[in-house]
């Protein structure tokens, strides 16, 4: 039996947390057998609690009765339509969107860089927020009750609280979901995995905005501990860690060795410790295997560009290692919250809003026709909308779910990618079409993908196509790359109308895999960081917007 780390067990108040978080998972899975009767309370409770402000007025909501009613008296809206509505309640005008004043705002990037601006009011955050996110921490503390932990168990990369966040022009705190300070803050006690480990809280003389130095001491504070359990809801957070370890691990052993943090004096010197860690990569390599032996839960989304890579990113954390799916949801509100142990999904929020539909064959127009949660159908992909308390009407979230099954008759749903469109010549490609594509080509070659994204590039025959900026745990041969971008080819054929049509008539050529070192996303997620991006913000990228990003990408580590 190899030495511990320094601390091992759970936290004394771990208990009362699981009892806590299980118990909202109950609820939440109870309210699905009831979800008709939810619906159509939720329906009504928006329309009169939306009655007499600006938005409630300008709709006549006073009017609506039926969710057919609803639906002609407030168009469908993305977030570039409602932004008018946002700026005026971040500048301070009273009863925007909803009676009670907005207590913060969720900022988030996006998967598009768009910076959004999301009102939180004491409502959302008794009736929406905290009640999805609870109902979440149930499966992990139930399946998992060694591993979830409010202390030292847990290394929670998502949340990273903000000391002196930015405002809006009416002076509320501006800031990410993963930035606040809800554990009694705002009039809501809310408990994250992880918030009582000591690294939660950073010492003050650490550059708020400098990431990456706060991403490394927290892993550098937690390698003196038994994690059992590392969260980051955003899976390229979790897969990008074993790469980032290498360049880490000789300051990282000297840091355990003498006590301190990056060379400044911040710990107690541990050398037992750090002889550890290098005796453990010896045999691991400097992986989080090696950090955390008896590690057991990675919980983060498990769909999407993650569903490529996850099934061998669980390698470099240990073979014992289960990963359990987070929530689809945003900075907006929920989607669907696992109830179970299953591997991706979860069904709809149905207690804590109201949902509709549009296929995601489909454009979403202001005056599309929706779909109720009830007429989905198991194997198809939705646009999604909802409304909730927080005062949001028939808004467009931008991502598309896939439906897996049911639960109760409750669809359960698994995040597919977002709506963003690519669509050259009729092809009408989605990212779940391409990820889709992608892992059958992958599997049916054998190999093991470590992230991927692709752009549209002009053809020699003038005929464009799609290129993929692949990195894959094994460089491929000349032949190989060959078959695999065949294969990518039928299968986007076979998972896109559209595509199959642009390549039957010579519109589009075929897909092509170009393959790039590991080195080259993990360059690429440095760069993102060094230009403001925290790090739970940085998202995998199916399309690639930025051509200067896409030339690094491919001609990474090729002479200028």
């Amino acid at each position: 039996m190899e030495p511990s780390p320094t601390t091992r067990g759970p936290h004394p108040e771990d208990a009362a947390y699981h009892r806590e978080v299980t118990a909202a998972s109950r609820r939440f899975a109870d309210a699905l057998g009831d979800a008709d009767a939810w619906q159509r309370r939720l329906l009504t409770e928006i329309v009169e609690r939306a009655e007499g402000t600006a938005f409630g007025t300008e709709h006549g909501l006073s009017a609506v009765r039926t969710l057919d009613d609803y639906r002609s008296a407030v168009p469908l809206r993305d977030h570039d339509a409602y932004e008018p509505w946002l700026t005026r309640a971040a500048e301070g005008e009273r009863r925007v969107l909803t009676h009670d004043e907005p207590k913060l705002f969720f900022t988030t990037s996006g998967s598009t860089g768009a910076r959004k601006r999301i009102p939180v009011t004491r409502t959302f955050l008794d009736r929406v927020y905290v009640p999805f996110f609870q109902a979440a921490m149930g499966v992990p503390a139930t399946h998992f009750p060694g591993a979830l932990s409010l202390g030292t168990g847990t290394l929670n990369l998502r949340h990273d609280r903000l000391a002196r966040p930015a405002t809006t022009a009416s002076g509320r705190p501006s800031l990410g979901p993963s930035q606040a300070d809800l554990r009694g803050g705002f009039g809501v006690e809310l408990r994250e995995p992880g918030s009582l480990a000591p690294w939660a809280e950073l010492p003050p003389t650490v550059d708020e905005m400098d990431y990456e130095a706060k991403l490394y001491l927290r892993v550098r504070i937690a390698a003196e501990h038994d994690v059992r359990c590392v969260m980051g809801h955003n899976p390229a957070l979790l897969a990008v860690l074993p790469r980032l370890l290498p360049g880490w691990w000789p300051e990282l052993l000297r840091d355990v060795r003498d006590g301190t943090h990056r060379g400044h004096p911040g710990g107690v010197p541990n050398p037992d410790r750090a002889a550890e860690l290098a005796r453990r990569a010896r045999t691991h390599g400097p992986t989080p295997a090696a950090l955390w032996p008896d590690l057991r839960l990675l919980y983060c989304w498990t769909s999407g560009v993650a569903a490529l890579y996850l099934p061998h990113l669980r390698a470099a954390y240990g073979d014992d290692v289960t990963v359990l799916p987070t929530p689809a949801a945003a900075s907006e509100g929920p989607v669907g919250v696992p109830v179970d142990a299953h591997p991706t999904a979860g069904p709809l929020a149905v207690s804590c809003a109201l949902y509709e539909f549009v296929d995601a064959a489909d454009d979403v127009r202001p005056d599309s026709a929706t779909l109720r949660y009830d007429e989905l159908a198991p194997g198809r992909a939705y646009h999604v909308v909802f409304s909730h308390l927080g005062g949001l009407h028939r808004y467009v979230l931008g991502d598309i779910v896939h439906v897996v099954d049911r639960v109760l008759g409750v669809p359960r749903v698994a995040y597919a990618g977002r709506a963003a469109l690519s669509d050259l010549a009729g092809e009408r490609l989605r990212e779940f079409h391409v990820v889709r594509a992608l892992g059958e080509a992958a599997a049916r070659t054998g190999h093991a993908v470590v992230n991927m994204t692709c752009r549209p590039q002009p053809g020699p025959d003038g005929a464009p196509h799609y290129a993929v900026a692949l990195a894959l745990e094994r460089p491929p041969g000349a032949a190989e790359t060959t078959a695999l971008g065949d294969r990518f080819d039928a299968a986007l054929r076979a998972a896109s109308e559209g595509y199959r049509s642009a390549r039957a008539r010579g519109a589009l050529g075929a897909a092509r895999i170009l393959p790039v070192p590991v080195a080259a996303f993990t360059d690429h997620w440095h760069r993102r960081v060094a230009g403001g991006m925290r790090p739970a913000e940085v998202k995998d990228q199916v399309f690639q917007q930025d051509q200067d990003a896409w030339r690094r990408l491919v001609r990474f580590g090729r002479a200028p």
